[in-house]
């Protein structure tokens, strides 16, 4: 596994990390989640990432997470980076979501709780608050650095604009804004729209997620949609994504990657990585097999000038409703 530097920080993650958004709450069995913790775990990735609302139901990910982490991994702490968010809603009531300092402390405290530690290694902003000011976010995120439960911190769906000035507000506070979270794939290219040099400016680096874009850039639906497929469960695409539009340009890539020894999923991590500012991809699973199958982009070759030119005409934002 390689490891790269996030920015200017000290701190360098795996070039693929694991998310527990799916795949991870009270609906799976936890020996199933234990299996591709431990798998990743053995295949060098180090990184784990969570959000306070991962499930379902939210909170359950954190849970199920301090459990495997408890009776596997404990005696690895220190070669573990352990991320988590706080954003969303969570709670009812006016203080269970969004950015003022009473919802981001009971978060992160209630986080901390749930996975069973003292702190966590990072701790992200989920989402700008457009109604609370930037300073009482960061300033939240200053106080977590400073108390010793986060030891960096960083800003996840922000607009290159959003995180300039969460830069400058942590600054204010002698704390580096470390790292963006921010959605990235071949059908979402919202980052190229100024995120990437505003990156390169303030000295940090990406973790970006939804790399498959929830499964559209994988051979999965080729055939169809197959029971059990999120495109099935219609909790975040449903049949209604997989248009002809996405069939040509998914086939389209798909004959690419095979060129390449590559399936299309390995295509498009290795997609998303050939970006200096992109530090690691986040990456789910739903089983061992499928782990260490999108591992397998590791291993391939750089993508070459030819290579991204004929991926250009296929990758076109807004496909499939990404």
């Amino acid at each position: 596994m390689p490891y790269d530097r996030v920015g200017r920080s000290g701190l360098k993650l795996p070039r693929i990390s694991l998310g527990l958004w799916n795949n991870f709450g009270h609906d799976r069995p936890l020996d199933a989640q234990r299996a591709i913790v431990r798998r990743a775990f053995d295949r060098g990735i180090t990184h784990f990432d969570l959000a306070n609302n991962y499930g379902p139901p939210p909170g359950s990910a954190e849970e199920n997470f301090g459990r495997i982490l408890s009776s596997d991994l404990r005696a690895h702490r220190d070669e573990l980076i352990i991320s988590s968010k706080a954003g969303y809603d969570m709670w009812p009531g006016p203080y269970g979501e969004w950015g003022s300092r009473k919802y981001v402390f009971a978060s992160l405290d209630q986080s901390l709780g749930r996975l069973g530690l003292d702190y966590v290694d990072v701790f992200y902003s989920h989402r700008f608050d457009p109604e609370t000011p930037i300073e009482e976010t960061m300033g939240a995120l200053a106080t977590a650095v400073q108390s010793g439960r986060a030891l960096y911190a960083g800003v996840s769906n922000y607009s290159p604009e959003q995180t300039q000035a969460a830069h400058k507000a942590l600054a204010a506070h002698g704390i580096p804004l470390v790292i963006h979270q921010p959605r990235y794939n071949m059908f979402d290219r919202t980052v190229e729209d100024g995120l990437l040099p505003v990156l390169d400016e303030l000295g940090m680096g990406s973790i970006v997620y939804s790399p498959l874009a929830q499964g559209l850039l994988t051979d999965r639906y080729a055939s169809g949609v197959p029971a059990g497929s999120r495109a099935a469960e219609g909790r975040w695409i449903s049949a209604d994504n997989l248009d002809e539009t996405y069939r040509q340009r998914a086939s389209a890539l798909s004959e690419i990657a095979d060129a390449r020894g590559q399936s299309l999923s390995q295509l498009a991590l290795s997609w998303v990585l050939r970006h200096p500012q992109v530090t690691s991809a986040l990456i789910g699973a739903s089983s061992v097999a499928q782990l260490d199958a999108n591992l397998g982009a590791l291993e391939a070759a750089e993508l070459s000038p030819d290579e991204i030119a004929a991926i250009e005409p296929h990758a076109v934002h807004g496909t499939g409703g990404r």
